[in-house]
């Protein structure tokens, strides 16, 4: 059977801590009926040693690229010019802080052999401690991506698609939704691939959590004003399902969980603050530092 040949787009903004171990990971895919032909990796303005370390690996890799960006102009921006340069049907979009375990990329794209699906995602799992408040935040909120995903797909963190469109908007901030809206427009499906499993981290600070909360709830108001879609997590009847069943199963740590919840209506009252007080849409945004040093192996 002839390959799924697909290109894989990897986007990154000062990620020395953790660029070598995602394109090790990535070139050490374990791969039946897919082949990765090129991986891309576009560098947006870095000013540590990333560039560098990428340029290393073009050297002993013919399949590794890079593409340096003189300025920032947003990771959406960043994927057009993915898109432009890839030279496949099927696509692999991640970002450059997280690590997709051997069978990540397999899994995503043989998906395709089925030609009804247009778009496949994994589940991130985070490395962050749940002895810490926010560790538990962390780990709460994508263990709700997860069963939320297996209710009504939303996908997150590293994603596959078929390249039937030229881009998405420059100015959205929440790429990985706007290119739901764009392979939904085509009458394609969303799948997702739970045991695709893409390791991560998230924020280890409170002010690092809220900065990335809030610019995600501004994205998402963005997103249904101008590209008319509405992703599944920002479903109040989903949500409230979920944390129902979450305080069922585990009713020791409702205190933690009223305090995850109450922090999390804050960060989306300060996106909504953000969008229709201060006009802002933080496609350019500011970076959490603290999700930065993932120690994945």
């Amino acid at each position: 059977m002839t390959p799924l040949f697909c290109s894989v787009g990897v986007f990154a903004y000062n990620e020395e801590k953790n660029i070598a171990k995602l394109l090790d990971a990535l070139l050490n895919q374990k791969l039946q009926k897919v082949e990765i032909t090129e991986i891309i990796v576009v560098s947006s303005a870095c000013t540590d040693s990333t560039d560098d370390i990428v340029k290393s690996y073009c050297k002993s890799y013919p399949t590794v690229k890079l593409i340096q960006e003189k300025q920032r102009n947003g990771k959406s921006a960043s994927i057009n010019r993915f898109i432009k340069e890839s030279c496949n049907e099927f696509l692999v979009i991640e970002s450059a802080d997280t690590i997709p375990a051997p069978n990540t990329i397999e899994l995503l794209v043989s998906a395709f052999l089925d030609p009804k699906v247009g778009m496949t995602g994994g589940r991130p799992k985070p490395e962050n401690s749940k002895c810490t408040f926010i560790g538990y935040a962390v780990n709460l909120l994508w263990s709700l991506h997860h069963k939320m995903a297996l209710i009504s797909p939303k996908l997150g963190e590293m994603i596959a698609f078929r390249k039937v469109f030229k881009s998405i908007p420059a100015e959205s901030a929440v790429d990985e939704a706007s290119i739901e809206a764009q392979i939904r427009e085509q009458d394609l499906e969303i799948k997702y691939i739970p045991n695709a499993t893409i390791h991560n981290k998230g924020p280890e600070v409170l002010s690092d959590f809220v900065l990335q909360r809030r610019r995600i709830e501004a994205g998402h108001i963005w997103l249904k004003d101008n590209q008319s879609y509405k992703v599944s997590s920002q479903s109040s009847t989903i949500l409230a399902k979920l944390a129902l069943s979450e305080l069922i199963n585990h009713p020791g740590d409702i205190h933690r969980f009223t305090g995850v919840v109450l922090l999390e209506i804050y960060c989306r009252i300060l996106g909504r603050y953000d969008y229709y007080i201060k006009r802002k849409n933080p496609f350019i945004w500011d970076i959490a530092d603290s999700t930065k040093d993932l120690k994945h192996k």
